[in-house]
Formats: C-alpha cells, sequence, structure tokens
C-alpha cells in the first residue's frame, strides 16, 4: 500500500449502475464539493439536474463544466438561498409550476461552524440553513415528490450528530452560542426530520433516508478561523490531523449520497447511512418524541404550522 490517509477510512462505493433518463433531481449546494460530484454523477445517469445554489455565478460555471464532461445538456440552474425563507418559497413555487415531476431531492447544502450569524428571517444560521431551509424545501416540494412517487429524498447529516443535543429551549442558542454545538444540534435535526418524514410518508412509496458522508475537506470548513472557539492555528490544526487519519476525497465522500438516491436494492425509509451501508445513529437521533417535537417548532418556525 503507498502512503497517503488510512485505507480503513475510505470505505463505501455506490455500485449501483441505475440509469435516471426521464427522472428530475434537485440538490442543494451543488455548485462545490461532495454536491457537485453528486450533480455529476446524476448527469451521468441522464437525469434532469436542478442545481440549486445560492451564488449562482459558480453555479452557472459547474453546471457548464458538468455539461461538458457528461454530456448531458438537461443541467440547469436555480437561486436558492436556504438562509431565507422568502428565497425557498420562490424556489419551491418555480419548481412546482414549471417542473412536471420531482424524484430525487438531495438537500446537501449546509454551513459549519461560523460565528453568530443569523439568517434573514433571524434563526440561528447553522441550524436555519442545515434545518428550517431544507425542511421548509422539501415540505413545500412533496406534494410533487409524492405525485412522482417512487421517489426518493436524501439529506446529507454528519457523524457530528452524536454529540449534538437538542436545545427545544434554545433552538437559537442565544445564550451559551457555541459553533460547535450549534452544528452539531442542526445536524442531529437532519436525522430526526428524516426520520419524521419517513414515519409521515409511510405507504407512499417515497423513500427517506439520512446520511454521514464521512470526513472531507470541502468549502464547508470555511468559516473556521472565524467561529471557532479556539485560535485558527488550533482549529487548522486539529481539522487537517483528522484529515490525514480519517479524510475521503470529494469524490469518495459523494458516494453515500449517490447510493441513498440511486440504488435499487434500498427499501428502508428513516434509515441512516455511512459508508453506502445503514448504520445506527446515536441515541438522541432515534428520539421519535424527540423527532415530533422539532417537526412541530419547525412548523411553526418557517410558517407552516395549521391552526
Amino acid at each position: 500500500m503507498g502512503s497517503g490517509p488510512s485505507r480503513r477510512c475510505h470505505g463505501g462505493v455506490c455500485r449501483s449502475e441505475a440509469k435516471l433518463d426521464g427522472k428530475t433531481v434537485i440538490i442543494t449546494g451543488s455548485n462545490t464539493g461532495i454536491g457537485k460530484v453528486t450533480a455529476k454523477d446524476m448527469a451521468r445517469r441522464g437525469a434532469r439536474v436542478i442545481m440549486a445554489c445560492r451564488d449562482l455565478t459558480r453555479a452557472e460555471a459547474a453546471a457548464s463544466e458538468i455539461r461538458q464532461e457528461t454530456g448531458n445538456e438537461n443541467v440547469v440552474v436555480e437561486k436558492l438561498d436556504l438562509a431565507s425563507l422568502a428565497s425557498v418559497r420562490e424556489f419551491a413555487t418555480k419548481i412546482n409550476q414549471q417542473e412536471g415531476q420531482l424524484d430525487i431531492l438531495i438537500n446537501n447544502a449546509g454551513i459549519m461552524f461560523c460565528p453568530q450569524w443569523k439568517t434573514a428571517d433571524g434563526f440561528e444560521m447553522q441550524f436555519g440553513t442545515n434545518h428550517l431551509g431544507h425542511f421548509l424545501l422539501t415540505n413545500l416540494l412533496l406534494d410533487k415528490i409524492k405525485a412522482s412517487a417512487p421517489s426518493r429524498i436524501v439529506v446529507v447529516a454528519s457523524l457530528a450528530h452524536e454529540s449534538g443535543r437538542m436545545n427545544f429551549d434554545d433552538v437559537n442558542m442565544t445564550n451559551n452560542y457555541s459553533t460547535s454545538k450549534a452544528y452539531s444540534q442542526s445536524k442531529l435535526a437532519n436525522i430526526l426530520f428524516a426520520r419524521e418524514l419517513a414515519r409521515r410518508l409511510e405507504g407512499t412509496k417515497v423513500i427517506v433516508n439520512s446520511l454521514h458522508p464521512g470526513i472531507i475537506e470541502t468549502e464547508l470548513q470555511r468559516n473556521m478561523s472565524e467561529g471557532c472557539g479556539f485560535t485558527y492555528t488550533c482549529c487548522k490544526c486539529c481539522f487537517w490531523c483528522l484529515l490525514r487519519c480519517c479524510g475521503k476525497s470529494q469524490y469518495k465522500g459523494a458516494q453515500t449520497t449517490i447510493h441513498c438516491a440511486v440504488d435499487e436494492q434500498i427499501e428502508g425509509s428513516g434509515l441512516y447511512f455511512s459508508d453506502c451501508v445503514p448504520k445506527q445513529p446515536a441515541p438522541q437521533a432515534r428520539d421519535d418524541e424527540a423527532a415530533k417535537r422539532l417537526w412541530d417548532i419547525s412548523e411553526e418556525m418557517v410558517g407552516l404550522k395549521k391552526d
């Protein structure tokens, strides 16, 4: 074996050769990192790929590259800022009006270890972007996803959920804000959301699963120097040590997302995957009461709560 990161942490490659001709896929945050790798894979399989991104300039450049490399011209870019509920609603309205079907929704975008920023609607940035934005997006697109069944919803979470706790009394962490705790809470929320959504969609032929992609060097860490409670040097050193020991390439990091989106053998819903196989998440991610409570709170926060 050659030098480089340990191969023991690099397992899991999607083996499915499923074609997606005639299918429509939406991927959030797909202009870079594992989202871009996923978009390229979906395009190679023949899907109509909608890249839902905040930065249109970079997204158009990525889409052009994907079209050229895959030969699939049916790769389009649409504006979506998950940190703005208005943007989410505008995007969903456009998709519902213009798209005849939606076969796969991949909630990939995320933000990590940022300072105590707020979304356009005043929510803590990591919870607001990683969870609430995707929660609203998925619910607004749900009728079209159900009408396109068999269909799938894939939620990119993280191993960080294991240290996460739902702070229901202060989900915005107004008091005692911590970059890492806020991130872990948002990733725990991802898994609880997928679990509760899967329960609500039983019998609809819509499969919902969450996943941990692995430790990967992507732009997700771009706020680390500003947001960490440690010094930049310490943060950078710890991150690179983790990456060196356990890191995956962006290609390998996208494999579990792709597997959950296309593998024909997957029948279970509400599962959590790592390295392309189901794994048991932390106990707090299997708490059905917490999942229901999170759903109710999220409905209220994004304005979906029914009287």
